[in-house]
Protein backbone atom coordinates (compact mmCIF):
# COMPACT_ATOMS: atom_id res chain seq x y z
CA UNK A 1 0.00 0.00 0.00
CA UNK A 2 2.94 2.39 0.86
CA UNK A 3 4.67 1.33 -2.28
CA UNK A 4 1.65 2.16 -4.60
CA UNK A 5 1.02 5.23 -2.46
CA UNK A 6 4.75 6.73 -3.00
CA UNK A 7 4.50 5.29 -6.81
CA UNK A 8 0.96 8.00 -7.00
CA UNK A 9 2.93 10.75 -5.39
CA UNK A 10 5.71 10.65 -7.64
CA UNK A 11 3.55 10.74 -10.50
CA UNK A 12 1.49 13.72 -9.68
CA UNK A 13 4.30 15.78 -7.98
CA UNK A 14 5.73 17.37 -10.64
CA UNK A 15 2.57 17.59 -12.86
CA UNK A 16 0.76 20.74 -13.03
CA UNK A 17 -3.35 20.46 -13.44
CA UNK A 18 -2.43 18.18 -10.29
CA UNK A 19 -0.77 20.92 -7.93
CA UNK A 20 -2.92 23.44 -9.51
CA UNK A 21 -6.88 21.61 -9.01
CA UNK A 22 -6.03 20.80 -5.33
CA UNK A 23 -4.66 24.36 -4.58
CA UNK A 24 -7.82 25.38 -6.33
CA UNK A 25 -9.66 23.30 -4.41
CA UNK A 26 -8.42 23.76 -0.81
CA UNK A 27 -8.70 27.20 -0.92
CA UNK A 28 -12.18 27.66 -2.65
CA UNK A 29 -13.23 25.15 0.42
CA UNK A 30 -12.10 27.04 3.22
CA UNK A 31 -13.83 30.29 1.36
CA UNK A 32 -16.86 28.44 1.07
CA UNK A 33 -17.07 27.08 4.89
CA UNK A 34 -16.56 30.69 6.09
CA UNK A 35 -19.00 32.06 3.15
CA UNK A 36 -22.11 32.83 6.02
CA UNK A 37 -19.82 35.38 7.73
CA UNK A 38 -20.44 37.95 4.80
CA UNK A 39 -23.47 39.67 4.70
CA UNK A 40 -25.52 39.45 0.55
CA UNK A 41 -27.27 41.98 -0.71
CA UNK A 42 -30.74 40.55 -2.05
CA UNK A 43 -33.41 42.88 -3.89
CA UNK A 44 -32.11 45.32 -1.44
CA UNK A 45 -32.54 42.98 1.36
CA UNK A 46 -29.31 42.35 3.45
CA UNK A 47 -29.03 38.25 4.01
CA UNK A 48 -26.43 37.16 6.26
CA UNK A 49 -26.45 33.41 6.11
CA UNK A 50 -24.92 32.86 10.05
CA UNK A 51 -28.32 34.88 10.75
CA UNK A 52 -30.28 32.54 9.04
CA UNK A 53 -28.93 29.56 11.11
CA UNK A 54 -26.06 28.67 8.89
CA UNK A 55 -23.96 27.75 11.59
CA UNK A 56 -26.39 26.46 14.29
CA UNK A 57 -26.28 23.20 15.54
CA UNK A 58 -27.08 20.73 14.00
CA UNK A 59 -27.61 21.82 10.70
CA UNK A 60 -24.22 23.03 10.41
CA UNK A 61 -23.69 19.73 9.07
CA UNK A 62 -25.88 19.84 6.52
CA UNK A 63 -25.22 23.41 5.43
CA UNK A 64 -21.29 22.86 5.35
CA UNK A 65 -21.82 19.10 3.34
CA UNK A 66 -23.72 20.19 0.79
CA UNK A 67 -21.85 23.44 0.13
CA UNK A 68 -18.31 21.68 -0.10
CA UNK A 69 -20.25 19.00 -1.58
CA UNK A 70 -20.64 21.85 -4.74
CA UNK A 71 -16.99 22.12 -5.49
CA UNK A 72 -16.39 18.32 -5.65
CA UNK A 73 -15.60 18.73 -9.75
CA UNK A 74 -12.18 20.41 -8.69
CA UNK A 75 -10.90 16.77 -7.18
CA UNK A 76 -12.93 15.41 -9.40
CA UNK A 77 -10.62 16.86 -12.79
CA UNK A 78 -7.58 16.17 -10.38
CA UNK A 79 -8.63 12.43 -10.91
CA UNK A 80 -9.37 12.83 -14.61
CA UNK A 81 -6.38 14.09 -15.31
CA UNK A 82 -4.31 12.33 -12.83
CA UNK A 83 -5.24 9.06 -14.91
CA UNK A 84 -5.79 9.90 -18.13
CA UNK A 85 -2.31 11.28 -18.32
CA UNK A 86 -1.09 7.78 -17.84
CA UNK A 87 -2.79 7.03 -20.82
CA UNK A 88 -1.50 9.63 -23.34
CA UNK A 89 1.91 9.58 -21.61
CA UNK A 90 2.18 5.86 -22.40
CA UNK A 91 3.17 5.37 -18.28
CA UNK A 92 0.79 3.12 -17.84
CA UNK A 93 1.99 0.58 -20.14
CA UNK A 94 5.75 0.96 -19.63
CA UNK A 95 4.43 0.41 -15.65
CA UNK A 96 2.91 -2.67 -16.67
CA UNK A 97 6.35 -3.97 -18.28
CA UNK A 98 7.84 -2.66 -15.49
CA UNK A 99 6.05 -4.75 -13.39
CA UNK A 100 2.81 -3.41 -11.98
CA UNK A 101 0.03 -5.33 -12.26
CA UNK A 102 -3.87 -3.91 -13.30
CA UNK A 103 -4.97 -5.06 -9.85
CA UNK A 104 -1.80 -2.61 -8.87
CA UNK A 105 -2.76 0.10 -11.02
CA UNK A 106 -6.69 -0.02 -9.81
CA UNK A 107 -5.33 0.21 -6.24
CA UNK A 108 -3.18 2.84 -6.54
CA UNK A 109 -5.74 5.04 -7.95
CA UNK A 110 -8.44 3.87 -5.29
CA UNK A 111 -5.83 4.68 -2.55
CA UNK A 112 -5.48 8.39 -4.41
CA UNK A 113 -9.13 8.73 -4.04
CA UNK A 114 -9.69 7.71 -0.70
CA UNK A 115 -6.87 9.75 0.52
CA UNK A 116 -8.21 12.99 -1.83
CA UNK A 117 -11.71 11.73 0.04
CA UNK A 118 -10.87 11.37 3.38
CA UNK A 119 -8.70 14.43 3.75
CA UNK A 120 -11.86 16.71 2.39
CA UNK A 121 -13.70 15.31 4.68
CA UNK A 122 -11.55 15.56 7.55
CA UNK A 123 -11.10 19.56 6.68
CA UNK A 124 -14.71 19.63 6.59
CA UNK A 125 -15.16 18.32 9.54
CA UNK A 126 -12.59 20.26 11.66
CA UNK A 127 -13.29 23.53 10.30
CA UNK A 128 -17.73 22.87 10.85
CA UNK A 129 -17.14 22.12 14.15
CA UNK A 130 -15.16 25.16 15.19
CA UNK A 131 -17.54 27.03 13.39
CA UNK A 132 -20.56 25.35 15.34
CA UNK A 133 -18.72 25.71 18.24
CA UNK A 134 -18.16 29.78 17.71
CA UNK A 135 -21.17 30.91 16.05
CA UNK A 136 -23.98 28.41 17.25
CA UNK A 137 -26.82 29.37 19.04
CA UNK A 138 -27.52 26.06 20.31
CA UNK A 139 -24.33 24.15 22.22
CA UNK A 140 -27.02 21.72 23.90
CA UNK A 141 -24.39 18.38 23.35
CA UNK A 142 -27.25 15.90 22.28
CA UNK A 143 -27.54 18.65 19.19
CA UNK A 144 -24.16 18.81 18.49
CA UNK A 145 -23.70 15.17 17.09
CA UNK A 146 -27.07 14.81 16.24
CA UNK A 147 -26.56 15.38 12.46
CA UNK A 148 -22.93 13.87 12.04
CA UNK A 149 -24.11 11.09 9.49
CA UNK A 150 -23.92 14.19 6.59
CA UNK A 151 -20.13 14.04 7.39
CA UNK A 152 -20.37 9.89 6.85
CA UNK A 153 -22.61 11.03 3.40
CA UNK A 154 -19.94 13.43 2.62
CA UNK A 155 -17.95 10.83 2.64
CA UNK A 156 -19.22 8.40 0.47
CA UNK A 157 -20.77 10.85 -2.18
CA UNK A 158 -17.29 12.33 -3.05
CA UNK A 159 -16.24 8.39 -3.33
CA UNK A 160 -18.65 6.97 -5.55
CA UNK A 161 -18.24 10.44 -7.85
CA UNK A 162 -14.76 9.86 -8.21
CA UNK A 163 -15.07 6.00 -8.53
CA UNK A 164 -16.98 7.55 -11.37
CA UNK A 165 -14.88 9.22 -12.78
CA UNK A 166 -11.95 6.57 -12.41
CA UNK A 167 -14.72 4.39 -14.42
CA UNK A 168 -14.99 6.89 -17.40
CA UNK A 169 -11.09 7.89 -17.39
CA UNK A 170 -10.41 4.53 -18.25
CA UNK A 171 -13.10 3.65 -20.57
CA UNK A 172 -12.49 6.81 -22.74
CA UNK A 173 -8.82 7.55 -21.50
CA UNK A 174 -9.07 10.91 -22.97
CA UNK A 175 -9.98 13.89 -20.92
CA UNK A 176 -12.05 16.18 -22.85
CA UNK A 177 -14.31 12.28 -24.17
CA UNK A 178 -14.50 11.92 -20.12
CA UNK A 179 -16.16 15.24 -19.52
CA UNK A 180 -18.57 15.01 -22.18
CA UNK A 181 -19.26 11.71 -20.98
CA UNK A 182 -19.97 12.88 -17.44
CA UNK A 183 -22.38 15.58 -18.74
CA UNK A 184 -24.29 13.33 -21.06
CA UNK A 185 -25.21 11.04 -19.09
CA UNK A 186 -26.03 13.72 -16.23
CA UNK A 187 -28.22 14.93 -19.15
CA UNK A 188 -29.73 12.02 -19.77
CA UNK A 189 -30.25 11.34 -16.18
CA UNK A 190 -32.25 13.94 -16.09
CA UNK A 191 -34.55 14.08 -18.49
CA UNK A 192 -35.07 10.23 -17.55
CA UNK A 193 -36.54 11.78 -14.24
CA UNK A 194 -38.57 14.22 -15.85
CA UNK A 195 -40.18 11.77 -17.51
CA UNK A 196 -40.78 9.47 -14.76
CA UNK A 197 -41.93 12.55 -12.64
CA UNK A 198 -44.38 13.87 -15.33
CA UNK A 199 -46.06 10.31 -16.25
CA UNK A 200 -46.50 9.94 -12.38
CA UNK A 201 -48.01 13.70 -12.21
CA UNK A 202 -50.00 13.67 -15.26
CA UNK A 203 -53.60 13.86 -14.19
CA UNK A 204 -53.06 14.12 -10.70
CA UNK A 205 -54.43 17.12 -8.69
CA UNK A 206 -52.32 20.12 -7.77
CA UNK A 207 -52.53 20.06 -4.51
CA UNK A 208 -51.61 15.99 -4.29
CA UNK A 209 -48.33 16.35 -6.56
CA UNK A 210 -46.49 18.05 -3.57
CA UNK A 211 -47.42 14.72 -1.18
CA UNK A 212 -46.67 12.63 -4.15
CA UNK A 213 -43.08 13.89 -4.58
CA UNK A 214 -42.02 14.18 -0.92
CA UNK A 215 -43.42 10.35 -0.15
CA UNK A 216 -43.21 8.57 -3.74
CA UNK A 217 -39.66 6.63 -4.32
CA UNK A 218 -38.70 7.66 -8.26
CA UNK A 219 -36.39 4.83 -9.63
CA UNK A 220 -34.49 7.44 -11.31
CA UNK A 221 -33.48 8.22 -7.74
CA UNK A 222 -31.61 4.98 -7.69
CA UNK A 223 -29.58 5.95 -10.97
CA UNK A 224 -25.45 7.01 -9.99
CA UNK A 225 -25.57 10.96 -10.02
CA UNK A 226 -29.09 10.74 -8.20
CA UNK A 227 -28.20 8.82 -5.42
CA UNK A 228 -25.57 10.96 -4.88
CA UNK A 229 -27.62 13.60 -5.18
CA UNK A 230 -30.41 12.55 -2.33
CA UNK A 231 -27.09 11.65 0.19
CA UNK A 232 -27.55 15.54 1.30
CA UNK A 233 -30.45 17.36 0.29
CA UNK A 234 -30.59 21.04 -0.04
CA UNK A 235 -30.18 22.91 3.52
CA UNK A 236 -32.15 26.38 2.36
CA UNK A 237 -35.49 25.64 3.64
CA UNK A 238 -33.48 25.06 7.31
CA UNK A 239 -33.29 28.72 7.12
CA UNK A 240 -34.99 31.19 9.22
CA UNK A 241 -36.49 33.23 6.09
CA UNK A 242 -37.81 29.63 4.73
CA UNK A 243 -39.23 28.98 8.67
CA UNK A 244 -41.18 32.39 8.26
CA UNK A 245 -42.73 31.50 5.34
CA UNK A 246 -43.91 28.24 6.59
CA UNK A 247 -41.79 25.73 5.35
CA UNK A 248 -41.01 23.01 7.37
CA UNK A 249 -37.80 20.57 7.23
CA UNK A 250 -38.23 16.87 7.00
CA UNK A 251 -35.30 14.13 6.47
CA UNK A 252 -35.64 10.93 6.50
CA UNK A 253 -31.93 9.28 6.65
CA UNK A 254 -32.05 8.07 2.60
CA UNK A 255 -30.75 4.70 3.70
CA UNK A 256 -31.67 3.93 -0.22
CA UNK A 257 -29.46 6.44 -1.62
CA UNK A 258 -26.41 4.86 0.62
CA UNK A 259 -26.92 0.92 -0.46
CA UNK A 260 -27.03 2.63 -3.94
CA UNK A 261 -23.74 4.12 -3.72
CA UNK A 262 -22.04 1.66 -2.04
CA UNK A 263 -23.49 -0.80 -5.12
CA UNK A 264 -22.66 1.98 -8.21
CA UNK A 265 -18.83 2.21 -6.46
CA UNK A 266 -18.44 -1.64 -6.57
CA UNK A 267 -19.58 -1.23 -10.53
CA UNK A 268 -17.18 1.74 -11.73
CA UNK A 269 -14.44 -0.23 -9.51
CA UNK A 270 -15.08 -3.97 -10.80
CA UNK A 271 -16.36 -2.26 -14.47
CA UNK A 272 -12.50 -0.13 -14.29
CA UNK A 273 -10.83 -3.16 -13.49
CA UNK A 274 -12.41 -5.25 -16.20
CA UNK A 275 -11.89 -3.10 -18.97
CA UNK A 276 -8.37 -3.04 -17.99
CA UNK A 277 -8.01 -7.10 -18.23
CA UNK A 278 -10.15 -6.92 -21.35
CA UNK A 279 -8.38 -4.08 -23.72
CA UNK A 280 -5.51 -5.22 -25.54
CA UNK A 281 -3.23 -1.94 -24.30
Amino acid sequence: MIRLLKLEYLKNLNYNPFRIFAGLYFIVLILLLFIGLIDFDLAGLKVNLKEQGMYDFPGIWNFTTYIVGLLKIFLGCIIVFSICQEFSNRMFKQNIIDGLSREEFVASKLLTIFVFTGFSTLIVFIIAFILGKSYSTTQENDLIFKEIYFIFNYFLKLFTFFSFLMFLSVLFRKSIFVFLGFFMIWFVEGILSGIEKFSLMNNVAPKEQGKIMIDHVFLTDYLPLGSMSNLIPSPLVRTNMAKMFGMEFKFEYPIGSVIACVIWSVIFIGGSYWILKKKDW
